[in-house]
């Protein structure tokens, strides 16, 4: 079978989109699942843990350490294994819960992207995934959108409508308005 991705426009490349999609887990509705290339293993935050009414009983020891992006390395408080739905493809997944607040409810690594046989693209916005002998093509979650930029690492941020942000800092809240204030700055937008 044979996938074709369409170039996208110019409109369409200007975006610093991280993959979110949504899913199920044990059956329940979760939203801001990040697809991370990046990351070797399955993250859940223990809050997202807890949401899905999970206890400490319900963890498997696991003695892990994991270095977050500053460096700092910190242990697992253990693992899960749970039924996790990612479009109409259920596969069982285990994740390491982690005290750390992340700006997602389940972080998806290599491990779950090689299992799956599944192709992540930021590019297209969408995950292609195997189900059976037939693709399935998964939206990304476009309710959330940008955590955070800062202007350091990128000279001019291209966001929003395509309008160009050339501010010290940037926070985007997802799901609300919010004025943003760039710091330094007595200007709000």
């Amino acid at each position: 079978m044979m996938a074709i991705f369409k170039k996208p426009t110019d409109d369409e490349r200007q975006h610093l989109k991280a993959l979110f999609v949504r899913g199920r887990v044990d059956g329940q509705l979760v939203s801001k699942i990040l697809i991370d290339g990046g990351a070797a293993i399955n993250i859940m935050p223990y809050i997202m843990y807890w949401k899905l009414g999970k206890c400490d009983q319900d963890l498997t020891k696991a003695v892990m350490m994991l270095k977050d992006f500053e460096g700092n390395v910190s242990p697992t408080k253990g693992a899960v294994c749970v039924e996790l739905t990612i479009g109409s493809k259920t596969l069982p997944t285990t994740l390491f819960v982690i005290n750390g607040k992340g700006a997602y409810n389940l972080l998806l690594g290599r491990d779950w992207i090689h299992a799956n046989y599944c192709v992540p693209s930021t590019m297209h916005q969408c995950l292609i995934q195997w189900v059976g002998d037939n693709i399935e093509i998964v939206p990304g979650d476009s309710s959330y959108i940008i955590a955070s930029v800062e202007s350091d690492t990128y000279e001019q941020t291209k966001c929003m409508l395509g309008e160009s942000w050339e501010k010290d800092f940037l926070r985007v809240a997802d799901y609300e308005i919010t004025l943003i204030q760039v710091v330094g700055s007595e200007e709000e937008f």
